[in-house]
């Protein structure tokens, strides 16, 4: 449905399907060495030798395909999406057990050996790839599904499976995920939970600590931990399960969860609307969550210059003509008419009020999906300039897009593009700055300004990607000290010889400042 203004049908594009982050890694230069790019020092870890292989070999039945050592199959597991960091790891596990993972990480707890669990690698904080020489612990070949209780609503799996496939499977049981995100083709469920993922449908679903019911994991010493459970009510002592949700495996690895997935709706609607300023992006949301109410399940705001980086590098096209802003609306209930009689008059106010200039509905699923990946797919676009700085905060609706301003005038011709989108829905944007390549002058001029404006509008400067590697020494720009302290203690009680992903999350005991 066409709301105004001429409808030039439909979105073509060449890209279907779920999001598979390959293209972007593929035709872009490998990044320096992260010793040589920020500064870290290694840690004293024992360093890899024959023997060691040898054991591993030993444990996961002597194949050569589950125990990777050449440098051409080990290099992409040392690489982060972004082309941000690379580690020089000389080894790659493939359990697929938690009986295996607990073999492995005994065995290099007790050796002193440092391990980077590694799901799908679609992080964007440089906390699923090494820093030196970490052993990799892939979870690919983890990704049975266990169970799909179509009743409870609960299912069970491994770790390692992707994303994409698990939306699939469960809805073909009537099901839906509580999370959705743009690398769902690449991304593992295991990932998600230890990064606590947000996603384009926490605005109706909530996080993943709601979600998660339960999980197995492994600690360093090779200890199983069985913290499943297949109830929604379990108020049974401390839920241990939270420790490992959002820890990004520093404190354990995560081998199999179990989560509560919805009933899928049987209506859901897409309304793809422009606007002329971001104060009108505010009032609308405000608007939708009073008009549309319960059945208001996605709420995304998109800048100019963010859809035209995605219609330009994907040869995509915009379904209404362009605008300042953008705001993508989902719904999703149980009744057709009486979902799109709420949608339609919401809009019709909205217009009516001077908020929407222009947009189309639609509730048909291949236009829904085209109209999808114009927000899914503005990440890769933006790496297509050649280098990506990606910043993903939380800050109050009121200054949500000031820090784009600031940045775009503080950056100046250093940067290709400055731009901003994101689930205005739960107060996360992502700001992104690209520019040719890496340089330490725009990296200065980035760092710490943005989590120094963020920290000053009491926002998080991290809303769903994780603290990483990137962003750990800004942790204290969130997080008080007394937090931090507990945090540290935690770590050390969990895992006494530190050697699960290093380096990650915790920050220095004293800051560092940018050089």
């Amino acid at each position: 449905m066409l709301l105004r203004g001429a409808f030039r049908q439909c979105i073509s594009g060449r890209h279907g399907g779920a999001a598979v982050r390959t293209f972007a890694s593929t035709h872009r230069e490998i990044p320096a060495l992260t010793r040589d790019r920020y500064p870290v020092q290694r840690g004293s870890f024992a360093e890899l030798n024959e023997s060691d292989v040898a054991t591993f070999r030993s444990i996961l039945g002597d194949s050569t395909s589950r125990v990777l050592t050449a440098a051409d199959e080990v290099q992409d597991y040392n690489i982060d999406y972004l082309r941000s960091v690379r580690g020089c790891g000389r080894v790659v596990l493939k359990p697929r057990t938690t009986a295996e993972v607990s073999e492995l990480l005994r065995y290099c707890n007790d050796r002193r050996l440092a391990v980077c669990p590694q799901g799908g690698n679609t992080g964007l904080v440089g906390g699923s790839v090494p820093v030196f020489d970490e052993v990799v612990l892939s979870m690919q070949l983890m990704d049975k599904i266990e169970r799909i209780d179509e009743y409870s609503g609960i299912v069970v799996c491994q770790a390692g499976c992707v994303l994409a496939n698990l939306e699939e499977q469960v809805g073909a049981r009537g099901l839906i995920m509580p999370l959705d995100l743009g690398a769902k083709g690449s991304c593992h469920i295991g990932g998600n939970v230890s990064t606590n993922a947000g996603g384009l449908r926490l605005v109706r679903y909530g996080n993943l600590h709601g979600s998660v019911l339960g999980v197995e994991a492994v600690t360093a010493e090779g200890r199983i931990l069985d913290l499943m459970s297949n109830f929604k009510k379990d108020n049974t002592g401390y839920h241990l399960k939270h420790l490992f949700i959002g820890s990004e495996g520093t404190l354990g690895v995560i081998t199999r969860l179990s989560i509560f997935c919805p009933t899928a709706s049987r209506s859901v609607n897409v309304a793809f609307i422009g606007l002329r300023s971001y104060d009108a992006v505010k009032q609308t949301f405000l608007a939708a969550k009073r008009g549309l109410g319960e059945i208001l399940s996605s709420c995304e705001m998109i800048d100019a210059p963010s859809l035209d980086s995605c219609t330009r590098f994907f040869g995509l096209q915009s379904p209404i003509e362009k605008y300042p802003f953008y705001m993508l609306i989902e719904t999703s209930g149980s009744d057709a008419g009486h979902d799109e009689e709420k949608l339609s008059r919401f809009l019709e106010q909205s217009m009516e009020n001077g908020l929407v200039e222009d947009g189309t509905v639609t509730n048909e699923p291949t236009k829904m999906k085209n109209i999808w990946k114009l927000r899914e797919l503005i990440a890769d676009s933006l790496l297509s300039d050649g280098y990506c700085f990606k910043y993903d905060i939380s800050l109050p609706l009121d200054q949500f897009y000031d820090i784009v301003l600031a940045v775009r005038e503080r950056v100046g011709d250093l940067a290709i593009n400055v731009t901003g989108y994101g689930h205005v829905g739960d107060s996360n944007l992502h700001l992104n700055v690209s520019c040719k390549r890496f340089t330490p002058e725009i990296y200065a001029a980035l760092e710490p300004f943005v989590y120094e404006y963020t920290s000053k509008l009491r926002g998080s400067v991290s809303a769903e990607h994780g603290i990483g590697f990137l962003k750990k020494k800004y942790l204290h720009y969130s997080k008080q000290a007394e937090p931090l302290r507990l945090m540290r203690q935690m770590k050390q009680l969990l895992d006494p010889s530190g050697i699960l992903n290093p380096y990650k999350v915790l920050p220095p005991e004293t800051p560092v400042t940018n050089h």
